[in-house]
């Protein structure tokens, strides 16, 4: 080794201690002479000092240095002077008073310092990751990564399960979001698929008889992105055989608790709560919701079909719903401007407009639409729970909108006033939700979750006489409003899944093209079994209280699913397409996009 400690290391213990530094120069100060270097690795920084009692060798050579320059550093532990000490780093009570100095390398003046608290854009960041990577923020966030992938790993081990690899290069197959293609060069025309999840192996390997399978999977889904969302992420991949429901979910409350009390020092009482996906819809619009504050969604519609309202009479002639949510103490909070913005924001989530009610000391609503509601306003605050300076926001439309547009109002209520403790951690499980759902584009049945979901037992006769009436065995686990794992119990037997399969559109000459393998296993003599997918670089930006997803990978995509930093995705050259069987087709751009250059 060409140190003999870490940057991090050194305390009064080792005071006249002959020592070895290796490290990269974050701050170089000259102070009438004597220079003194912060010499940082991924264990922390240490000060050198060269001063007259130095080689003169050593002093010239500090004198030339820069920050990230690369260094050597050989020299004896001394105590800092008093007054000088810094408290804040694990080192501060000592420095190295320098004998010799070597330059491992020179470096040029870089992009934005590693140290600095003016950070440029994360564009800027993310070009140059490996100068990101060197901030101690972001080497916490990655050592945090290692730390719960860890426990993880140690939780199923103990409890004995196999880690097995499978295929990164397997059959398109139907699971909700589009997969990344490669072609083959030995079969033009055909394609492998990376796997947006490791569904069909694992299944598989119940079959095998491995009773108990975990894998840290990279998976692969191209999706449009936002803040908490990758093309390739990193998921724990769990799969149990001879389980129900509870027996899974039982086995992952114990990882919760064992991440919360090791990560974040919390006790989390066991068993999570469980809220049902209906009961969920119902009180929050939403099937991961937020439950570290209230807001909870009122129904309004048989209240508001008695109205001279005709906007709410309207919606519920048409069948849909009228529903609210009532913000305590927020009447005079909030100017027109603000519940304009809200208006705004019930608009993006598809309601034609929004009602706002404040709640006045004399007993009536204000509001442009008050007057309309005079009627039914005593019974209207009764049923919201409104009492005097809250405020009454209200949207009928579809139950489908009315539920994102009060969820996402919800959303920002909590965050805009402050409403929850932002180190707070919330888990809930979310259970028994639909089998089905309408597909948009082509009016059929899609799988809520994926096709090999198994119907709860009482529901297995609803596949085929009334599919939107027929529930999962499905269990969602939610942490502060984010969906951080997923998982059912699978379906296994084939006649089930052949069900399925021609319930979602898929005939039985496709469902033998595509998941032969798979029909056959499950008439080899398949045991009951079920599993779930925990997102870990959701669980890391959760457990550390972070805001972006790309925060806690060491290499992300940007939202637009490229690296800015290597240039990918990039063209690749005619020989490699001619190898493949593969020919580019570039569609031209809209005149929109061409009017802008």
């Amino acid at each position: 080794m060409l140190r003999t400690h870490t940057c991090g290391e050194l305390r009064p213990a080792h005071l006249g201690t002959s020592v070895t530094l290796c490290g990269w120069a974050d701050r170089v100060r000259d102070h009438k002479g004597v220079i003194f270097i912060d010499l940082r690795d991924r264990w922390g920084r240490t000060q050198v000092v060269i001063g007259p009692d130095s080689a003169p060798e050593a002093l010239a050579a500090a004198r030339a240095v820069r920050a990230e320059w690369v260094l050597a550093v050989e020299g004896v532990v001394g105590a800092r002077p008093e007054g000088t000490t810094n408290p804040k780093l694990s080192t501060g009570a000592v420095e190295v008073v320098c004998r010799t100095l070597t330059v491992l390398n020179e470096a040029v003046t870089p992009v934005f310092q590693p140290g600095a608290t003016d950070l440029p854009g994360e564009e800027v960041r993310l070009a140059h990751r490996w100068l990101d990577l060197r901030r101690p923020a972001m080497q916490d966030n990655m050592f945090l990564r290692s730390r719960i992938v860890k426990i993880m790993r140690d939780h199923f081990d103990e409890l004995g399960f196999i880690d097995v690899e499978t295929p990164m290069l397997g059959r398109s197959t139907p699971e909700g979001a589009r997969d990344y293609l490669v072609p083959s060069r030995l079969e033009h025309g055909s394609f492998f698929a990376l796997p947006q999840s490791p569904q069909l192996y694992k299944q598989l390997l119940m079959m095998a008889g491995f009773d108990r399978y975990v894998q840290v999977a990279k998976c692969f889904r191209d999706e449009d992105l936002r803040a908490d969302r990758q093309p390739e992420f990193t998921q724990l991949d769990v799969e149990m055989s001879f389980v129900e429901a509870s027996d899974v979910m039982g086995v992952i409350e114990g990882l919760v608790k064992r991440t919360a009390r090791e990560i974040l020092g919390l006790d989390v009482a066991l068993p999570l709560p469980r809220l049902t996906w209906d009961e969920c819809m119902e009180r929050f619009g939403h099937d991961a919701p937020d439950l570290r504050y209230g807001l909870e969604i009122t129904d309004l519609t048989a209240l508001a079909g008695e109205s001279d309202f005709r906007v709410f009479r309207g919606a519920v002639e048409a069948g849909g719903r009228v529903r609210g949510i009532c913000v305590p103490g927020a009447a005079a909070k909030f100017s027109r401007k603000d519940l304009d913005d809200l208006t705004a924001v019930a608009v993006e989530g598809g309601a034609k407009g929004l009602v706002w009610l404040k709640a006045e000391p004399d007993g009536g609503f204000s509001g442009p639409v008050a007057k309309n509601l005079a009627a039914i306003a005593d019974r209207l605050k009764t049923v919201l729970g409104c009492g005097p300076g809250d405020l009454a926001l209200i949207v009928a439309d579809s139950f489908e909108v009315t539920c994102k547009s009060l969820h996402m109002l919800r959303k920002r209520l909590g965050a805009q006033l402050g409403l929850f403790d932002p180190k707070a951690m919330h888990f809930s499980w979310v259970v028994d939700f639909p089998m089905f759902a309408r597909d948009t584009e082509t009016g059929g049945w899609a799988s809520m979750h994926h096709p090999f979901t198994a119907p709860r037992p009482g529901d297995l006769d609803l596949l085929e006489s009334d599919p939107a009436a027929c529930r999962a065995v499905a269990y969602d686990l939610v942490i502060n409003g984010s969906e951080a794992g997923g998982g059912t119990i699978r379906i296994h037997d084939g006649a089930t899944q052949e069900k399925v399969f021609k319930l979602l559109g898929i005939s039985p000459e496709m469902a033998r093209e595509r998941f032969g393998f798979l029909l056959d296993a499950l008439r080899s003599g398949a045991p009951p079994h079920g599993g779930i997918a925990l997102g870990i670089d959701r669980w890391v930006m959760l457990f550390g209280r972070l805001d972006s997803i790309r925060d806690v990978i060491a290499f992300p995509k940007t939202q637009k699913a490229s690296d800015l930093m290597t240039g990918a995705p990039s063209p690749v050259d005619t020989r490699q397409l001619v190898e493949l069987g593969v020919r580019v087709v570039v569609p031209p751009k809209p005149e929109s996009q061409k009017a802008g250059g």
